[in-house]
């Protein structure tokens, strides 16, 4: 047996060579001059901050139809086709999109794939946007990939991303300032467990009525519990995420005596909003004027 052996080793690694060979090789080279980076996104949320940042000089498109379920999506034939063609393509994270891995396998030779949690600080909530240092990093790393594929507007997509940190940065005080002082610290969110960077951040307690995300449904039981804790802390104002039905939220309402305010989770967004462009920061300006408003908190 053992003087078969070198020539046993001599067919595993020809073998292994061959099928490198047949791997796609990625040549992440620059766009030809005068031709627009293609940018292919996964949802809204890298959709809007690639949009932000590109402005005219790329073509951004989305993967996942307005106002549908990022956790559950399902791709097709011409989402791949879609990707196989992406100069850039960008999503969130597995836990986010448990698709992309599908879709990451498409990819052809000189996309160059940007995955947004790599950049953002460790949480165990995944949606990583709603802080904004995570949101930071997250577009300066998407600004680094447009500058790569399309260095002639170096300079455009660092004046944007400027502008964008600028933004942020507005946005950060705004929070701090508006939700120094309120009557009620208590964040109770009929839907998913979206929110719980943004609470943590500014000092908020959250209660929501599902987990991390849509799939699961909810219990009697839990409702029931959601009810007797709006009571006995006797909260006003109940939070609701902007794309789901009102039907439950109306019902906690109506058993309960709060008013109803939205919540945008900027990972999917209503086909109007998708169509006029709202941007993350002023989805999240929304978000401040419905805790501000629902939490009691002063000017």
């Amino acid at each position: 047996m053992k003087k078969h052996l070198p020539a046993v080793l001599f067919f595993i690694i020809a073998a292994l060579l061959w099928w490198l060979s047949l791997a796609p090789r990625r040549h992440l080279a620059p766009v030809a001059e005068g031709q627009k980076p293609q940018v292919v996104t996964s949802g809204y949320v890298p959709y809007t901050l690639a949009k932000q940042l590109a402005g005219e000089y790329a073509d951004v498109s989305m993967l996942l139809p307005a106002n549908a379920e990022p956790h559950s999506f399902e791709p097709t034939p011409g989402v791949l086709v879609n990707v196989k063609n992406a100069d850039i393509f960008i999503y969130v994270s597995d836990r986010i999109e448990p698709w992309a891995k599908d879709v990451l396998s498409a990819a052809g030779p000189q996309t160059q794939v940007v995955q947004a949690a790599q950049y953002a600080d460790a949480s165990d909530d995944p949606h990583i946007w709603m802080d904004f240092k995570n949101t930071r990093k997250i577009a300066r790393a998407i600004a680094s990939a447009l500058v790569q594929k399309d260095p002639s507007h170096r300079e455009i997509y660092g004046a944007n991303l400027q502008a964008f940190e600028q933004e942020l940065q507005a946005l950060d005080e705004a929070y701090q300032q508006g939700l120094a002082s309120c009557q009620s610290r208590e964040v109770v969110h009929i839907g998913h467990l979206a929110f719980g960077n943004l609470t943590k951040n500014y000092d908020l307690s959250l209660s929501a009525l599902a987990g991390s995300s849509h799939d699961g449904e909810n219990s009697v039981r839990q409702l029931a519990e959601l009810v007797k804790f709006i009571r006995q802390n006797n909260i006003r104002t109940i939070f609701t995420e902007e794309t789901l039905s009102p039907r439950l939220s109306a019902a906690v309402a109506e058993e309960t005596g709060a008013q109803v305010l939205p919540l945008y989770t900027v990972e999917h967004v209503s086909k109007q909003d998708f169509d006029n462009g709202v941007t993350y920061g002023e989805l999240m300006r929304r978000n401040l004027d419905s805790l501000q408003r629902g939490l009691g908190c002063q000017a």
